[in-house]
């Protein structure tokens, strides 16, 4: 799995940042109507087709199999509402989101491609409920989900990236870091350089 994760909140955005390398990236859209979500969704996958990344869609299952997306990312209610027996059938992929031990155990038995574990650190994009993981718990998560990639978000910067590496994340997410940064572009080249194995 490629350690570094990018997460766009558009698909200009997304347009804009995979070109720099990436070659991991989430479209995480909210609060925007149907036919746009399948527009961004559809432009987004072409996207990434040309320039050899993998795109992650997020919640939205339904459109990812009507669209032909390869890869959905799920949070625990979303598990709730979405066909998992369709997307498996479809060869559709998934990542779970989870935030305790009984949310880990349950996406373990659902036979994801990898499982979040977040917010690793105090994280300013969103009102959460959980506190910070911490580095332990990436290490404990590491050890039960075994072969299962972890992927870490919350609070990550270049700076703290290879200590969430060395406790045992397979992959690290990040969403303000490149969203606050004064130049995006700048701040993925560096991404990708401390993420290089």
């Amino acid at each position: 799995m490629e350690r570094f994760y990018l997460i766009t909140s558009n698909v200009a955005q997304l347009e804009r940042l995979v070109p720099q390398g990436v070659r991991l990236v989430q479209l995480r859209l909210k609060d925007v109507p149907p036919a746009e979500t399948r527009r961004q969704i559809a432009r987004a996958r072409d996207v990434c087709a040309r320039h050899g990344a993998q795109l992650v869609v997020n919640d939205y299952w339904q459109e990812a199999l009507d669209l032909r997306c390869s890869f959905v990312h799920l949070g625990q209610e979303d598990m709730d509402m979405a066909d998992l027996p369709a997307l498996r059938r479809a060869g559709i992929r998934f990542g779970l989101s989870t935030h305790d031990e009984a949310e880990l155990d349950r996406a373990l038995g659902q036979d994801p491609a990898y499982v979040a574990l977040g917010p690793v650190y105090p994280t300013k994009l969103k009102k959460m409920k959980w506190a910070p993981q911490g580095l332990e718990r990436v290490t404990r998560w590491k050890a039960h989900a075994g072969d299962v990639p972890i992927v870490a978000i919350g609070g990550l910067t270049p700076e703290r990236a290879p200590g969430v590496l060395a406790a045992g994340a397979d992959s690290l997410a990040v969403v303000t870091d490149i969203q606050q940064a004064p130049d995006p572009e700048a701040r993925v080249r560096a991404w990708l350089r401390v993420c290089a194995p």
